[in-house]
């Protein structure tokens, strides 16, 4: 049995999933009157893939009745065939499960997947390299959204508004003239238990805020990440480097490999899904 974590989603949230596809019941299957009739179900992975939401989609279909088992946790690398999971119970609750089990892990596979080819580029330019994804989720997702990137071997930049100190050109706006160290220290009494990341557009801001504690270098090319960290070490500056903007999992080794020790990326939410192939058996057939 695999090693498995409980659903990011709880049961409210699964039966919404479940009563969006179904809102009146399943018209084909009713009928056509095989809704009591015994059957199993299986998902197997189509394309090599980076596994996740096998734990929710087995709770979904619980949830309508069946009986089933995740092979694999979230997570898990997949070659094609690999079986991921399976369920059996009457036809009425498997059909009713199938789409958006299928669909959530088809989905949620394709932000695992992409975390982790992104992953492992930026380990090749740099074996401590960090990988972070944004919250520029779907509205509404942002859980499985997490699930995912983590399941790839990522982090996450920050979950929302409230849990990190990260500030824009948009809140340096309205600072007036207040000079960088002033709005540093005042950060930090405000906030003590909190590291102060500063988002600069130009290696000149970057020195600016050098005593920052990250500093997110937003779409710099790998050059100019090259550059910028060379005058900040030289300044003796502690602050990690970050680049934003653009990573994806062709260009991350050369970020990596310029010198930005964390990587920022928002693709994997805009990665296509990975393929979970389905396959139906009828128990009252001898030849399945």
């Amino acid at each position: 049995m695999p090693n498995l974590n409980p659903p990011v989603l709880n049961d409210q949230a699964l039966h919404q999933l479940l009563t969006e596809d179904v809102p009146f019941g399943d018209l084909t299957t009713e009928s056509l009157a095989i809704s009591g009739k015994p059957g199993s179900i299986r998902f197997f992975a189509r394309d090599p893939m980076t596994v996740c939401g096998v734990e929710e989609a087995v709770r979904l279909f619980q949830l309508c009745g069946a009986e089933a088992e995740a092979r694999v946790a979230s997570g898990t690398e997949a070659v094609p065939e690999t079986l991921l999971l399976e369920a059996q119970g009457s036809a009425g609750a498997l059909h009713q499960g199938w789409k958006t089990a299928q669909t959530l892990m088809e989905w949620c596979g394709g932000i695992a997947s992409s975390a982790a080819a992104i992953v492992a580029a930026a380990r090749r330019g740099d074996p401590n390299a960090m990988v972070a994804g944004t919250r520029k989720n779907v509205p509404g997702n942002r859980r499985l959204a997490v699930k995912a990137f983590k399941a790839g071997g990522a982090v996450m930049h920050r979950n929302g508004l409230s849990e990190t100190l990260l500030i824009f050109a948009e809140h340096r706006l309205f600072l007036g003239e207040e000079p960088s160290k002033e709005t540093l220290a005042r950060l930090r009494r405000q906030c003590p238990e909190k590291r102060v990341v500063v988002e600069v557009a130009t290696p000149e801001e970057a020195l600016t805020w050098a005593e920052a504690d990250v500093l997110q270098l937003e779409k710099f090319t790998t050059e100019q990440v090259a550059e910028t960290v060379a005058a900040l070490t030289a300044r003796g500056s502690q602050a990690v480097v970050g680049a934003a903007g653009g990573i994806n999992a062709k260009n991350a080794e050369d970020y990596a490999r310029a010198g930005a020790r964390l990587l920022v990326t928002t693709a994997p939410h805009l990665a296509p899904p990975r393929d979970v192939q389905v396959r139906f058996f009828n128990a009252s057939d001898p030849r399945t």
